[in-house]
């Protein structure tokens, strides 16, 4: 007799004699009779202990979670439950042991848990034994399955790749991690394998991948953690057509097998200025409408201040429609969306209602009759529609107005359950200008490719380069993004100089790679797939802790592990390192 799980077992095992193991989920006593809902992995069975059974004083001293080995005969229960598995069968007990017990619980092993969550991280191994998590880690599982196979299919070879890298802070902050043998210096965690599987194109492999961990030490969110998985490919002799479609055939097979749809392809595509002008994103959530509507000329000749002050200072004037919910908007919640977008922007919301042809609202004293008229026409209004309207700088606007579609969107209950909204977006800025630096910066990363038109404006029009790179995009989601990387030397040293590197700076932070690429470099590109949200999608889950066994905190903190920690002096005297 061997070991079998719960959910095999069924109504073509009867009067079969099973070996059980599992946690006691819980144990109830009617009529004389004792049932034990017996949980192992894969799902709950239910034994039954008579009054005369010789186990049975000691299954009524059973509590939750006590570790048990059960042998019983496979019989038909009397009162079936439809909503397990195994709900047309039950285990009539002849032999128990309890292999283990546990304390009390610092919570319910149940979906409907109330406890805290920083409650549930500290003692994550009970909050893995939820159903709901546990479904989502055997997702993960599946997943990975599906993304090997594919791959495997594909001609692809899996490489591993380092983990103890050199730090070339291009992006977030690196992991840093001190040698003990090279005193004085570090090892940096690899915030992705990009140098690396370039390097394999150059190594003629022609087709890598990996699951790789990542690393990154930035700000975390309910998207984001310090650490993440990533499929991430490279492949070379391609242009972007050929891992745009290598991808969505690895997508839609995915989408199959896990949701049971029929993706299409190819998927829609949209430039990333198209993006950033109808949705203020570079990754759209098209579940929904509310697209950003530009009201600049309307509003040109007005003499309300605010919007005189920005237009004179080469702002827009930008507005979402919220159709057909004005009537949900109390003035206290408009003030809400004010402080929403204070992350986004100094300026406020300003909004119009419109009800039987009327507008009312904060600036509806602004309004003419002739503006009346062009509003309700620019904007396709309709009775009890909501204008929310923002002025400011291009980028400021367009961010706020395209957070603010997705929180009314999601206030609104706007976006429907199990609706998958995918496309790609594509031809990025090779720059972007920050303000902190007072420079242009690279968008992706110096070794993405230029569009061949635009080779010559790296150095002349940064603020009108694009690149051959790509992200695909699910439900407002970046899930992966890549680019065609640059191969020709003479081009990575105009980037290079684009990005006012000085040979000291290439030296230092790329001496190995840039070496390297005077070997005979392929023609290559890629793109990483972010496993974490990739899985969150599929999941139905908007915390990314929810996939990942043992997550940090919005700190960065492990409540489990209690890490990061102190380390004791002998530690820091052999690393040479002091504390400050």
């Amino acid at each position: 007799m061997k070991k079998i799980f719960n959910n095999s077992i069924g109504m073509n095992n009867l009067n079969e004699v099973v070996e059980l193991y599992g946690w006691v989920s819980k144990i109830r006593k009617l009529g004389g009779l004792i049932f034990i809902d017996l949980r192992d992995r894969s799902g709950i069975v239910q034994v039954v202990v008579r009054p005369e059974n010789n186990y049975y004083e000691e299954a009524s001293k059973l509590k939750s979670e006590f570790v048990i080995k059960v042998i019983g005969t496979v019989v038909e229960r009397e009162n079936k439950n439809k909503n397990i598995p195994t709900g047309d069968i039950e285990i009539d007990l002849s032999k128990l042991e309890v292999l283990n017990k546990s304390l009390d619980l610092p919570f319910t092993i149940t979906d409907e848990v109330t406890a805290l969550e920083n409650t549930r991280l500290k003692y994550r191994y009970l909050d893995l034994r939820r159903p709901e998590l546990k479904e989502i880690l055997l997702l993960r599982h599946r997943v990975t399955t599906i993304i090997r196979n594919y791959m495997n299919d594909n001609s692809f070879i899996e490489v591993e790749t380092p983990i103890l890298c050199k730090s070339t802070p291009e992006g977030a902050r690196d992991f840093l991690v001190p040698s003990r043998i090279n005193k004085g210096s570090f090892y940096a965690l690899p915030q992705s394998p990009q140098l690396l599987k370039q390097l394999l194109m150059v190594s003629g492999i022609e087709r890598y991948y990996q699951l790789a961990k990542c690393f990154r030490d930035e700000d975390l969110r309910s998207d984001r953690q310090p650490e993440f998985t990533q499929l991430d490919l490279e492949m070379s002799f391609v242009e972007e057509e050929d891992i745009i479609s290598l991808v969505e055939g690895l997508i839609k097979e995915i989408f199959e097998k896990e949701k049971g749809m029929d993706v299409k392809l190819p998927l829609q595509r949209m430039k990333y200025d198209e993006a950033i002008d109808k949705y203020g994103s570079d990754k759209p959530d098209l579940r929904f409408g509310m697209e950003i509507k530009d009201l600049t000329n309307i509003f040109k000749e007005t003499d309300f201040v605010p919007f005189n002050n920005s237009l004179d200072n080469n702002g827009i004037i930008n507005a979402i429609v919220v159709k057909d919910k004005s009537d949900k908007y109390s003035r206290k919640d408009l003030d809400k969306l004010n402080d929403f977008v204070k992350d986004f922007t100094k300026g406020n919301v300003f909004y119009l209602k419109y009800n039987d042809n009327t507008f009312s609202g904060s600036i509806s004293k602004i309004l003419d009759e002739g503006l009346e008229k062009e509003l309700v026409n620019e904007l396709k209004l309709t009775s009890n529609d909501l204008v929310l309207i923002m002025t400011g700088t291009k980028k400021e606007v367009k961010a706020s107005l395209g957070a603010l579609r997705c929180k009314v969107a999601r206030d609104m209950n706007m976006i429907a359950k199990e609706d998958y909204k995918m496309l790609w977006v594509t031809d990025f800025p090779s720059f972007e200008y920050s303000e902190e630096e007072k420079r242009y910066v690279a968008c992706h990363h110096p070794f993405t490719a230029p569009k061949d038109s635009d080779v010559d404006k790296l150095l002349t029009d940064k603020g009108n380069c694009y690149s051959k790179a790509y992200d695909i995009v699910i439900n407002g989601y970046e899930v992966g993004g890549g680019s065609i990387r640059i191969h020709d030397e003479e081009i990575q040293n105009k980037m290079f100089e684009a990005l006012n590197l000085t040979k000291e700076d290439i030296e230092g932070k790329f001496g190995f790679f840039v070496n390297a690429l005077k070997y005979g470099t392929p023609p290559h590109g890629g793109l990483a797939i972010g496993l974490e949200r990739l899985i969150m999608i599929l999941a139905g889950t908007d915390n990314i802790k929810d996939v990942i066994a043992f997550p940090k905190t919005q700190s960065g903190a492990d409540l489990m592990c209690e890490s990061p920690s102190t380390v004791d002096e002998k530690q820091l005297d052999e690393l040479d390192l002091r504390l400050k």
